[in-house]
């Protein structure tokens, strides 16, 4: 497939930013894919190479997590299991079931969700944990359905987990959003394998976009660490109205 400088300058930047808002608090295929589609990618690729891009990122910002004691593999490693085979089934669900429906849904949900995120005071205060046996069972729930979400529909799901964690497992935002990169990232790894199987990846573009997403992603997790709590909600404030707007429009549409 040829490709033309305008594609580069529209997407590269785009990813950047897309690997920035992602590595805080999800939801980075929101700005990233639409700039595919915008250059022209048909659709099959803009999914492949998108993924390629984010994927990434998504490896950049798990290992400065984790670098930085901010990712607990103890509740990672099972629940990068569970969202592998939930996204496995979110998949063949869609097969079955309109998405249309789960928009619908959306629609009603994301503004309970912000309103949720913007009064949860697990942001601002230091929570009480969990035994480590429950702990590691509601992970493990969790990243089972929005990994199924993930392979059903899927914008957002790096935000979903952040939420979760910080609300049900009671994780301090920061380990909740390197927790929910390693989940997302092997997601992504898992999509990037079908793509490339199935060669609709533009590797050359995949792989300058990705440099891209690496930055943003680098700099992008840096400010959370540093920040904290504070920078990570007003983030997910605006993925989840990101989110809704990009719903409404579709269904309007």
């Amino acid at each position: 497939m040829e490709l033309s400088v305008t594609a580069f300058l529209i997407i590269c930047p785009m990813t950047f930013l897309a690997g920035f808002v992602d590595s805080i608090a999800g939801g980075g295929g929101l700005v990233s894919l639409p700039a595919y589609l915008l250059a022209g990618i048909p659709m099959h690729f803009a999914l492949g190479t998108n993924k390629l891009s984010s994927s990434m990122g998504s490896v950049t910002a798990s290992i400065r997590y984790y670098r930085n004691r901010f990712a607990d593999l103890f509740l990672c490693l099972p629940s990068i299991a569970a969202s592998l085979t939930g996204s496995a089934l979110g998949s063949s669900l869609t097969l079955l079931v309109d998405e249309k429906w789960l928009e619908r849904l959306l629609l009603a949900v994301l503004p309970v969700t912000a309103f949720y995120a913007l009064r949860n005071k697990r942001f601002d205060l230091k929570p009480a944990g969990l035994s480590r046996c429950r702990a590691l069972v509601l992970s493990i729930l969790i990243s089972f359905f929005i990994g199924a979400y993930d392979g059903f529909f899927g914008p957002g799901t790096g935000t979903f987990l952040i939420l979760l964690y910080t609300g049900l497992l009671r994780l301090d935002p920061r380990t909740a959003s390197g927790n929910a990169k390693f989940v997302n990232m092997a997601s992504n790894l898992g999509a990037l394998a079908v793509f490339l199987l199935n060669r609709r990846v533009i590797a050359p573009l995949g792989l300058c976009a990705g440099l891209f997403s690496i930055l943003g992603s680098y700099l992008g997790s840096g400010l959370a660490i540093r920040r904290g709590a504070k920078v990570i909600r007003y983030f997910i404030l605006a993925v989840l109205v990101l989110l809704f707007g990009r719903i409404l429009w579709d269904m309007l549409g």
